[in-house]
Formats: structure tokens, sequence, C-alpha cells
């Protein structure tokens, strides 16, 4: 089986390569999709659950906060990368993949000027299989920018990782 078929799952079979670091409530991801480089995602650790109201409150609580450390790794690592970095935007919405993810998306000054405060939802769809823009080595740098960062805040928190 493809990994891709079930994130969570090849995550915790240690066989998803896009892997940066497990947290207490998921797994932070690169994308597979870097047409804003430094596209990271949360996967929640349990497979079932479809919705943060499916969640306990403690689970919830925990995800949103590990969405947080996620946000600020990406925010902290993309700001060195590219000074033309803007913001990083987080979005929750299941309404493709039927289990608790949050997306963390760097937005840049460089992007279209139609698109740069709008949502990232409205760029053209092949920019997310285009080969131009799929993860690659090209981002091994970017990738270990962002690991190392939320190792350095997990540390600063009390936040068990590995």
């Amino acid at each position: 089986m493809d990994w891709r078929e079930d994130r969570i799952r090849s995550a915790a079979r240690g066989e998803n390569p896009t892997v940066l670091a497990e947290l207490e409530s998921g797994y932070a991801v690169i994308g597979d999709a870097q047409f804003l480089p430094g596209y990271c995602v949360l996967l929640g650790k349990d497979p079932h659950a479809k919705a943060l109201a499916e969640m306990s409150r403690t689970d919830r609580v925990r995800f949103l906060a590990d969405a947080d450390l996620l946000a600020t790794a990406v925010e902290q690592a993309c700001r060195d990368a590219d000074p033309a970095f803007r913001r990083v935007n987080l979005d929750i919405l299941g309404n493709t993949d039927a289990f608790v993810h949050a997306h963390i998306w760097p937005r840049y000054a460089w992007e279209p000027p139609e698109l740069v405060g709008r949502p990232v939802w409205l760029y053209d769809p092949a920019r997310w299989t285009s080969p131009d823009t799929a993860l690659s080595n090209h981002h091994d740098d970017l990738r270990a920018a962002i690991t190392g960062r939320l190792r350095s805040l997990a540390d600063t928190v009390a936040v068990r990782i590995t």
C-alpha cells in the first residue's frame, strides 16, 4: 500500500517520508505540494476522528496547541529563508480528507497580486500536482530548518517530540 493512502497510519509505522516530527497530538509533516515553500500539515493521531468535535476537549486543545507550535516553527524558518515571507495562515477544513488535520500555509509578498490576500485554495489546482511544485530534495534545507525550529520550540514549552 502506498503511504499516501493512509497518511496517519503510515506515519505511525514510520513509513510516511513527509514526517518532520511526532508531537503529542499528531504528526507534523511537510506538504507534498510546495508551491508556497514551507507548507506543512499537522495530522491528528486518531485516524477515526473526522472532526475536532469528535475528539475529547483535552485532545482538541492539545491538537490546537501543537498546530500553533508547528505554525510558529514554519513562520520562523520561512522568515529566515525568504525575506518576502509575510505571515502564516492556518486552515482546519476537513472537506476533502476525512481525518483531523491542520494546514499551515506560509504566505509571501511574491505571490500573484490577485492571490496574495486570498485563500490558497484559489490557486490553480495544477499547482497541487505539478512536478515543478512537488516536494523534492530542493526543499531539504527548509525542511531541516522547520524541523529544527519545531524541536527547539518543543523544548521551550516542555512538549514531548519524537
